[in-house]
Parts: C-alpha cells; structure tokens; sequence
C-alpha cells in the first residue's frame, strides 16, 4: 500500500461522500430551481442520507462476497450516473431519485476503507485507515466550500456535473493503479453476510464502539449543522462564502488526526479514545465562545475535529483487527450509529440554538462528548483485561501476521 495507493482511495472517500453533502450550500437555489417548497427543502438533504442508510445495510455486505476492487470501480460509475441525473433533472422527483441513488451507492466508502485495510500489512492498518478516512473528512468540509465557489459562477447543477467526471476517472484509475485482493476465504454468501449482521450487535466491542460514534458524530453534526446559524446572526452577519471558509479550518483538525492510525498501529487505540474524547469535551468550552469571539473558537473547532477523526480512527482499526474475516460488513454496521448520530445531531441543534442560542447547541454537544467518554469508560471498567497493544507471531509465508484477541479474549484467525 503505497502512498500514491492510499491518495487514490482518499480520493474515492471524499467524492463519493461529497455527492451527499454537495446540496447543503445550494440548498436554496436548488429548492427553487426544482420547484420544492422551502418548508420541504430539507428533504434535498435527507433524501441522500436515507440512501445511505440503505446502502448500508444491502451494499456494503457485498463487500465481503465480491472482489472490492471491481466492486468500488462499479459503484463509482453508479454514482456518476446518479449525480448526471441530478444535474440533468427537471422536476423534483427526478432530482431525489438521483439524490437517493448518489446516497445509497457513496457507502463505496466503506467498501474502500475495508480494502485498504484488508491489503494493508498489519503493522500499517491503522495508518492506511487514518489516510484513507481523512478523504471522507476532506469531502464533507471541503464540499461546503467549492461546492458553493462553483454553484455561484455557473449554477447548482455544475456541481454534480463535475462530482460525476470526478466518480468516473477515479472508477478507471481504481481498476489500472489498485492490487487485486488475496483473500483466504469469503463469506458464504450475499444472504448470509446481511443475515450475520445481527450477531454484531451482541458483541461488546462492536457495541461499545457503535455506542461511541453514535454519540461521537451526535456531537460533530451538532457543530457543523448549526454552526451557521450564530455565525449568520448578529454580531457577525456572515455571508455564505464566509461561513464556508471554517470548512477549511476543520479540515486542518481532522487531517492532523491521520496520526492517530499510527498510535492504533503501536496498540494504543484504547487510550488514545478516552484522552481524545476528553479533547472533545474541552473543544466545546472554546466553541462556545463564539458569540463574544470570532478566532478563539476556530482554535476549538480545529481541536474538535482532530478528536472526532482520531476515535473514528482508532474504532475502526480496532473492528477491523477483530473481525478480518468480514469487514465490510463490519465497518457497515458501525457506520449505521454515524449516520443516526448525525442525524441526531443536525436536528437537535437548530431546535436548541431556536430556543437557547449557541450556548445551548455547544452544551448540547459536549453533552454528547460526555456520553461517548462514558461509554468508553464503563467498555474500560467491564473489560479491564482486553488485550491493548497487537501481538505479532511469525507467519510462515508473509513475515509477521497481526493477532488480535477477540472482545471476548477467544482467539481470531490472522488477519
């Protein structure tokens, strides 16, 4: 997995999920081209992240029965031609069937992620992981920025016009530059790979870390679903294009965060996730001086996405570790508490900043913080004994294999 390998597969993470964020800045336009009613123009949004959930529970499992190279390269095309239908609509209905299509096949980003990590040499997952997510952090901040650059020079449909060009050469670049997978076995079959999803939600890791990004990205939709609307009222009286910068100042927190696959590769994914979910809580103090400052919360907002990305990090290297032999429909299932837990949040913080301002949403969302450092605090408390640091034991055919203990302490094949 070259750097090169892994700049590719960012890439893959962040167009694809660029297409579900890519209406938020245009919203308004948009609405009015289609012919949406205002009070409904929250369903343009909604609609790719209903998609998504979908996507994750019917595609993703795929990834564990077909070969992910392939499987990433059709998706890509897929979601060209959903967003060439998005661009291309002329009614309303048009428009939210691509926008459904372009939600349901972005879950390629975690079939991507569970490629890389599958060809990945054990002692690097969790540094290929870090560089391969930070492209999902790149699509959502930086969507909100040049997505309104380009809607403002030759209108909202540009923008899919372009994601679609985007999907397309990186599902041709994806078949030419990537490895072919060597897997020892695949699951039995598409039926029983969704069917065995259940079985996930009985394991205290699994659950403990879903727990987490539940609450995790809860507290990260609260932040940047609502962080417009005090920046929009007065004292600052922010235009559109202003309040899209601070997309790019999140983005200096989180792709800092990419060192975090390194401390997870050095087995500290379990420390580093409560020092980070501390961070969380302490990024919300400084946050929450934004009605008084306008640069001491952007030091909070670097520092708060900095601990998202370095939990989301660790948790996934941490599944991925336990669960070798399936980890796309692992990584699946974990993504359905982001996507709740960003529902979650978005909705909660308008209806709190309408009722209590920005100093209600920023103790909203270190009430989420909290949450999430309890989850792991009790995770700590009830398995005190889980193995930290990965044991590595001589292979005979490929050096060292990396041997995780299950959450249970039963042993795993190598992954």
């Amino acid at each position: 997995m070259t750097a090169w390998r892994r700049l590719v597969l960012a890439m893959v993470c962040g167009v694809a999920v660029a297409g579900i964020y890519a209406a938020q800045p245009v919203l308004a336009p948009m609405s009015q081209d289609l012919g949406v009613p205002p009070g409904r123009a929250g369903w343009i949004i909604a609609t790719g992240q209903l998609g998504y959930l979908a996507g994750l529970v019917l595609l993703v499992p795929l990834g564990d029965v077909v070969d992910r190279r392939r499987l990433i390269g059709a998706h890509l095309a897929i979601t060209a031609g959903s967003m060439i239908l998005t661009a291309s609509a002329s009614a309303s209905w048009v428009a939210f069937s691509g926008l459904a299509a372009t939600g349901m096949f972005a879950v390629v980003v975690q079939t991507t992620v569970a490629y890389a990590a599958s060809v990945s040499l054990p002692a690097e997952r969790g540094r290929t992981i870090g560089v391969v997510t930070s492209g999902v952090v790149v699509g959502i901040l930086g969507a909100r920025a040049v997505t309104g650059a380009l809607a403002e020079v030759w209108g909202w449909r540009s923008v899919y016009v372009v994601l679609a060009v985007l999907s397309l050469s990186l599902a041709a670049l994806v078949l030419r530059v990537l490895p072919p997978e060597e897997r020892r076995s695949r699951s039995a079959g598409y039926v029983q790979a969704v069917s065995s999803l259940g079985a996930l939600f009985r394991q205290r890791l699994f659950l403990s870390r879903g727990l987490i990004a539940f609450f995790l990205f809860a507290s990260f939709g609260t932040l940047w679903s609502g962080l417009s609307l005090p920046l929009a009222d007065a004292p600052w009286q922010l235009s559109e294009s202003q309040i899209g910068l601070f997309g790019f100042v999140g983005l200096a927190g989180a792709l800092g965060a990419a060192r975090a696959g390194r401390w997870a590769d050095a087995g500290r994914a379990e420390p580093v996730t409560g020092l980070a979910l501390g961070l969380l809580i302490l990024a919300w103090v400084v946050v929450a001086q934004l009605p008084w400052s306008l640069w001491i919360p952007v030091v909070g907002i670097v520092l708060l996405d900095f601990a998202v990305q370095a939990v989301h990090v660790s948790s996934q290297h941490l599944l991925t570790t336990a669960h070798p032999d399936r980890v796309s429909s692992t990584l699946g299932s974990y993504m359905v508490f982001y996507s709740l837990g960003s529902a979650l949040g978005a909705a909660a913080t308008t209806a709190v900043f309408t009722a209590h301002g920005w100093a209600g949403s920023s103790l909203l969302g270190a009430g989420f913080a909290a949450c999430a450092l309890a989850v792991w605090a009790a995770d700590r408390l009830l398995s005190p004994t889980r193995p930290n640091l990965p044991r590595r034991v001589s292979g005979s055919c490929k050096g060292t294999t990396d041997l995780r203990g299950r959450h249970d302490g039963a042993p795993l094949s190598p992954g």
